[in-house]
């Protein structure tokens, strides 16, 4: 008896399957009889590639714009609790651009003369101080940054009460010189405006000590700072209209 073309070694039935190389020659055909099916594939893979790289900037997009916001809520929040403590009269203010000086380091303010902001008044945040109005206009004013080269504040620090002169050295550091030698200074110790000065009230935050240094040859420390504002985050700040208040 001729064994069935379609049986196996132990009698079972089933389907021969089809060899390699028949399996090669079918898909090369294929390929060569049809390469525009190839083509739109690509084609179509790229064009869903696109879509989707777009769809992801979008949403990158939507993530850093609802982050900013958040900040901005933020800042805004702090400044109505600030605003709430103090007994300084302050006039809220927009920073609207960066100065244009090339020898002075500023931003201006949406706010001037028809808002009562004059030169020489405070500018803060609620963290502390930012700068000065050098320059006012109707509607805008020119502030001088407290991280300008130029800039100068007579401050106190706590609780020792020692004064000196601060400066900005970089990247949120200042300097604080003519302290008096015998005075006990520490790291984290908290730094405000002295009152010293005409244009600024006492006891306004500046920043912390972050390092006490003794001068060779000489009757006097120096003192390194950190400031409490990054100089270059802040969206929004105070004028500090009358002087003679004092914060509580």
């Amino acid at each position: 008896m001729r064994a069935s073309p379609f049986g196996t070694a132990g009698g079972r039935t089933g389907v021969a399957k089809t060899p390699l190389s028949l399996r090669k020659f079918v898909t090369i055909k294929a390929f060569i009889s049809s390469p525009m099916s190839w083509v739109k594939s690509l084609m179509f893979l790229e064009e869903e590639n696109r879509l989707l790289r777009e769809k992801d900037l979008v949403l990158s997009l939507q993530v850093e714009s609802m982050l900013n916001l958040q900040k901005e809520n933020d800042q805004l929040q702090a400044m109505l609790d600030f605003k709430k403590k103090t007994k300084l009269l302050l006039k809220p203010a927009h920073v609207v651009n960066k100065g244009i000086q090339p020898n002075l380091l500023s931003i201006v303010i949406d706010v001037g003369t028809n808002d009562d902001v004059h030169p020489n008044q405070p500018v803060l945040t609620p963290k502390g101080i930012v700068g000065k109005t050098v320059e006012t206009g109707k509607n805008a004013s020119i502030v001088q940054l407290i991280s300008d080269v130029n800039y100068r504040l007579s401050v106190r620090i706590l609780p020792s009460g020692a004064t000196g002169i601060l400066r900005w050295l970089g990247d949120r550091k200042a300097q604080i010189r003519e302290v008096q030698k015998n005075v006990d200074i520490n790291i984290g110790d908290k730094i405000i405006t002295s009152g010293f000065s005409k244009i600024y009230p006492a006891g306004l935050p500046v920043g912390k000590v972050a390092g006490v240094y003794d001068e060779r040859g000489s009757f006097q420390k120096i003192v390194h700072a950190i400031l409490h504002n990054d100089m270059s985050s802040f969206q929004y700040v105070f004028v500090i209209i009358e002087e003679s208040n004092e914060m509580e």
